[in-house]
């Protein structure tokens, strides 16, 4: 890469970050794009690989392939643990440092488990594809268990328990109810599935509360009817590995509590003196800057960008994806010496399937979906999101074999340690002042 080149170096290689790279490969800058994993991940189809839908190198892309044919862009993979204002360069775990003229902060979020006792140590979160792999794994564990064991269902070995009524969630619990009934039926044709449960478990009194309340209803509605126990407006008081307790007092004995109630900034966020806002968001100006910083700029689940109104922008990939476009263009703009322009979110509607044929759909312009029409909607506007051709094909290809055979053919166990993500290595701080790490 050209040494006289404004270097811009981009922190996480998620929607934003990746967007961000993309959008800079044609201008006059050095881009340095940093993960601590050398793949991308198309996270909103996560639980499908949870549910043997998919298979994990179906919904990732590495990240250097993408970009094979840039050579103003380089990937490093690391793990960011700090930066150094004063030199104006990013600190990674190993003690390398590297040099910046902007700096973008694009490293997403973590899961929030709001200091509810028990939940961070005996749920599954599904962030990453190691969590992903991790649960699947664990919950056809479950079901072998219980074919040995069957006296040891009542304990609860194949209660499942979704905690979050967000879009995650109710997909979470769709497709799990879907798995048992259309799989697990004829693996297991020994095992009472009607002794199987799915339970989601939400604070609020509906699910899918950002949406409109025909949809609620209608999500409310189809996941009854296919089988999920719905536990609406009663909070996680604490889990235990046997059991979650709610707030009225209710046990539920499972050993499967997936985590989908909601996200806070990465850790990373804590650690740069920067002021935050609630979740742990960065303080941003309306064009995305830090106002103690003027050559950085946060996007994404990382930001607390705010519209018109004050209220901050939700986490959401479209955020992220917009944010990066601007940033694109307002680092182009400062290049050419010319003022930055505030960021204005586009909001382009919002969707969750619910499973085969079930979803709901808000599309600009106050149109609202659901059924069929919006399931296929779902699957046409997740499959052209997807990175590469190979991974749409194979994903198309899946799809229309569980479609068509009521099958799924990931049902593999792997023994795998999920990474946690809620966490940063301690900051080497001998090796970071050793000039020999300096790989600017």
């Amino acid at each position: 890469m050209a040494q006289d080149r404004p270097r811009v170096v981009i922190v996480g290689a998620g929607f934003g970050g990746l967007t961000l790279a993309r959008a800079l490969r044609r201008a006059p800058v050095e881009v340095v794009l940093i993960d601590r994993q050398n793949y991308h991940t198309f996270q909103p189809l996560l639980y499908q690989v949870a549910t043997a839908g998919l298979e994990p190198e179906e919904i990732a892309h590495a990240v250097r392939g993408i970009f094979q044919k840039r050579r103003s862009v380089r990937f490093v993979m690391g793990t960011v643990v700090g930066v150094d204002w004063n030199a104006s360069a990013v600190l990674l775990d190993d003690g390398d440092r590297i040099a910046f003229d902007y700096l973008v902060l694009a490293a997403g979020a973590v899961t929030n488990y709001f200091g509810i006792e028990g939940a961070a140590e005996c749920t599954f979160p599904l962030k990453t594809l190691e969590d992903a792999i991790a649960l699947r794994s664990h919950i056809i564990r479950q079901f072998e268990e219980a074919d040995r064991h069957p006296e040891r269902i009542r304990e609860g070995l194949l209660n499942i328990v979704v905690v979050g009524g967000g879009p995650t969630g109710v997909e979470m619990a769709g497709a799990l109810v879907e798995w048992f009934e259309l799989v697990f039926r004829k693996d297991y044709p020994h095992l009472p599935m009607n002794r199987a449960r799915v339970l989601l478990v939400e604070a609020l009194d509906t699910v899918l509360a950002p949406y409109d309340e025909r949809l609620q209803q209608y999500a409310r509605q189809q996941l009854r009817q296919r089988g999920v126990e719905l536990h609406l407006g009663d909070p996680v008081a604490r889990v235990t590995p046997e059991a979650v307790y709610l707030q009225s007092g209710e046990r539920i004995p499972t050993r499967t509590v997936i985590w989908a109630a909601g996200v806070r900034a990465c850790p990373l966020a804590d650690r740069l003196g920067l002021p935050q806002t609630r979740g742990g968001r960065i303080e941003v100006a309306a064009d995305l800057r830090v106002p103690c910083r003027p050559n950085v700029f946060v996007i994404g689940d990382l930001a607390a960008s705010r519209d018109e109104t004050g209220r901050l922008h939700p986490q959401m990939a479209p955020v992220a994806i917009q944010g990066a476009r601007h940033v694109a263009r307002q680092i182009q703009r400062l290049l050419r010496g010319q003022e930055t322009e505030p960021f204005r979110y586009r909001h382009r509607g919002s969707m969750a399937t619910i499973g085969r044929h079930a979803a709901v759909a808000e599309l600009k312009g106050g149109v609202r979906l659901t059924g069929p029409l919006a399931w296929f909607a779902w699957l046409a506007l997740h499959l052209v999101q997807l990175i590469g051709f190979r991974n749409r094909l194979q994903v198309l290809i899946n799809w229309a074999w569980n479609y068509f055979t009521y099958d799924r053919s990931a049902r593999l166990i792997f023994h795998i340690q999920p990474i946690s993500v809620n966490e940063l290595p301690e900051i080497k701080y001998a090796e970071l002042e050793n000039p020999e790490h300096d790989t600017s």
